[in-house]
């Protein structure tokens, strides 16, 4: 995990936002391979081990078995789905300059390296990312129950897999999202929250903006 991103993350737990702390065991440049991060407000420990972030066993329970995303069996993970060129998603997402956040949901975290050699300067989160996807200087890795622990309007884009293109994950993506940023989702029908203007829906992708 990236120690810059301790600042836009926020506890699971049904109550209000506010600071995490870390405590760091490992780093390698600015990433934390070993630590953990603790809530302010209820206090719960959540561990960070081989630079994931573990926010479903808290840290007197220990870690989840490596490679299981909770939520997400190895048989929902559809790697026959269409994948998008890279450019054209770089492309769809309409970021201009480095700096900020962009969230790959699901599948759509395996995007990650590509879109990180096309886009210099910004840093991606990978929620429940496939379990063969390692961290990367320019990509966090965060394993989620229901909710996405990030603050409210945080990112600059969002792209949701098809594997977690359901309502309540959706929903949680548009919060997350900064208003007049792009919404992309691969799949053509998915079942949106609203506060969304679609812009386009082909290809095996529906892709809008935050109202």
């Amino acid at each position: 995990m990236h120690i810059e991103l301790t600042e836009m993350l926020r506890c699971p737990e049904p109550h209000q936002e506010d600071v995490m702390v870390l405590s760091t065991g490992e780093m390698v440049g600015r990433m934390v391979r070993f630590g953990l991060v603790g809530c302010s407000v209820c206090h719960k420990e959540y561990l960070i081990t081989n630079g994931i972030v573990d926010f479903v066993g808290s840290a007197e329970q220990g870690p989840v078995t490596p490679g299981h995303r909770p939520g997400v069996s190895r048989e929902t993970i559809s790697s026959g789905s269409p994948v998008p060129p890279l450019v054209d998603l770089q492309a769809l997402l309409e970021l201009s300059g480095p700096g900020g956040f962009v969230v790959l949901v699901g599948d759509a975290a395996r995007h990650a390296p590509g879109l990180a050699a096309l886009m210099a300067g910004v840093h991606f989160i990978g929620i429940n990312a496939p379990p063969d996807l390692e961290e990367l200087p320019a990509l966090s890795l965060l394993r989620v129950g229901t909710v996405i622990p990030l603050r409210q309007a945080i990112a600059r884009g969002v792209v949701v897999g098809r594997n977690l293109a359901t309502s309540p994950w959706l929903v949680e993506a548009h919060r997350i999202l900064l208003r007049g940023r792009r919404f992309v989702v691969e799949h053509d029908r998915p079942e949106l929250p609203i506060g969304l203007e679609q812009l386009a829906a082909a290809k095996g992708l529906w892709v809008g903006e935050k109202k």
